[in-house]
């Protein structure tokens, strides 16, 4: 998967884990389903050590109360082709 595809795919999975915020009680609901398909995503993304540890984190990030606003997709994105600059990444 070609870096851009994979931030529009980042975007519109961070979007949908902000989701939950139009939809007041129901929300909490959907983040018990959408944290563990985000964790999975992640690391589908991402292969290696990096991938897992974001996955992790995309799973906390989406299972807590009130932190779905961090858009952990794009980060990652972000840190792997601008901070890291990885060559060949997965």
């Amino acid at each position: 998967m070609n870096k851009n595809k994979k931030l529009i795919l980042g975007i519109i999975f961070d979007a949908i884990g902000c989701l939950s915020y139009f939809f007041p009680g129901a929300g909490e609901l959907s983040d018990i389903v959408w944290a563990p398909i985000s964790g999975w995503l992640m690391t589908k993304m991402y292969k290696g050590k990096a991938g897992k540890i974001a996955g992790v984190i995309a799973f906390v990030e989406e299972a807590m109360p009130g932190l779905d606003i961090i858009p952990t997709f794009t980060i990652m994105w972000f840190y792997t082709y601008v901070i890291k600059k990885d060559k060949k990444p997965s």
